[in-house]
């Protein structure tokens, strides 16, 4: 079988292929545990659903425009007016399916054959792939002795003459990391300088923690013309909770979205009418879910931190959003795949492999489920790796013995 040379560079989304192997042991019957996953538990905002009842019984189910309904582009209007202080108009906006679609969109509307793309690391387990994608070249930036946080100079020593744009996700997946002020600042700046497009992906930026405020790229840019290079990507998975609705969008200067709604149309159109709906209904309603949810994750978090710092050898730092963790388990092993394996194997835990985002001996935990789960989750991954665990362990009824240390 012949298969292109970019297919056969492609790897498969670890991370989904997580979610679906904890799935079919769940289905089986298996006590589970799964601290891999990127969606939160609670349900979607009602106001997410009514909106979308009046189309559903009119049934009359229909295409969408390229780049998106007039409802949900107004939606994201005032949504960028009231998070990031910045009005745009209706030819700024983009949306997708999904936020990863639309950077997927971007990334083929600016990118040519063997330019590259910088990104700090560790970063989310698909831009290498999309960038790739794009026949294009991604460069992971290493910040001083391994730091979770970025310096604009990590970023410059990367710079080449093939460099086309930077990508920058804060608050971090995997790590949890909120990048500081100066460092938006100055990689604003910097892009700006130096000619660079600057795709920020905001997706957890209302999932932040112990008192943080929410940081505008927007307030550092000078040129917000029509030359403008920077490009504002959110969706509505995350903070409300719809990762299954599939809706997010983008907003740049207009020459580019029209660009990227010509690459959408031949590629899957509009996104559906009835997500839109369910999505527009989400941003112009109540939004005390998203407070509510912020909450939980954060307390979530702080029991995940107690569970890890009790838990010898391992190394932590603290996140400051979103729902993940990035832990440093290389005590106890280099190998984050063959570490993975293991758990999910021996005590049904589910979690990613650290070198999926591009450093190895960590794990990435989700903060997702319950208390309860995060609990018993670290319970059973210290008793599967630490030699100075007892030799058995129950879970439920089931008694396990470790025979693998």
């Amino acid at each position: 079988m012949s298969i292109s040379i970019i297919g056969k560079s492609i790897g498969e989304s670890v991370t989904l292929k997580i979610n679906e192997i904890a799935a079919i042991l769940k289905a089986k019957g298996e006590p589970v545990i799964h601290l891999g996953g990127g969606e939160p538990k609670t349900k979607s905002p009602i106001d997410a659903i009514i909106s979308t009842t009046a189309l559903l019984n009119s049934a009359e189910i229909r295409y969408t425009p390229v780049a998106g309904t007039v409802e949900m582009k107004k939606a994201v209007i005032r949504y960028t007016e009231e998070f990031y202080n910045r009005k745009v108009e209706t030819g700024n906006v983009i949306v997708s399916s999904g936020a990863k679609q639309v950077i997927m969109v971007c990334l083929q509307a600016i990118l040519n054959p063997q330019d590259e793309v910088i990104f700090p690391l560790p970063f989310y387990v698909s831009y290498p792939e999309m960038i790739k994608l794009c026949g294009a070249i991604p460069v992971p930036a290493l910040s001083k002795e391994g730091s979770f946080y970025p310096r604009l100079k990590d970023i410059e020593m990367k710079v080449t003459s093939y460099t086309k744009a930077v990508i920058i996700n804060s608050p971090n997946n995997p790590t949890g990391a909120m990048y500081s002020e100066q460092f938006i600042a100055e990689i604003v700046e910097f892009c700006e300088k130096k000619g660079l497009y600057l795709l920020m992906d905001d997706i957890y930026h209302r999932l932040i923690f112990d008192g943080k405020k929410l940081i505008s790229s927007y307030d550092y840019a000078k040129d917000l013309g029509e030359n403008s290079k920077l490009i504002v990507i959110n969706g509505v998975s995350k903070q409300y909770a719809m990762t299954g609705f599939r809706v997010g969008w983008a907003v740049a200067n207009k020459k580019l979205i029209k660009v990227m709604s010509n690459i959408q149309g031949h590629q899957t159109a509009g996104p559906s009418v009835i997500l839109q709906k369910a999505a527009a209904g989400a941003i112009n309603g109540i939004q005390s879910q998203v407070e509510s949810l912020r909450l939980t994750l954060e307390n979530n978090r702080n029991v995940m931190m107690q569970q890890l710092n009790a838990f010898d050898g391992v190394k932590i730092t603290k996140p400051d959003g979103t729902f993940y963790c990035f832990a440093d388990f290389s005590v106890y092993g280099k190998d984050s795949t063959k570490m993975s394996n293991l758990l999910i194997e021996k005590v049904r835990v589910a979690t990613v492999p650290g070198i999926e985002f591009g450093m190895e001996g960590y794990l990435r935990l989700s903060t997702c489920g319950s208390i309860k789960d995060i609990i018993e989750g670290v319970k059973r991954i210290k008793w599967a790796l630490d030699p100075n665990s007892p030799n058995e362990l129950y879970i439920g009824e089931r008694k396990l013995v470790r025979d693998w240390i």
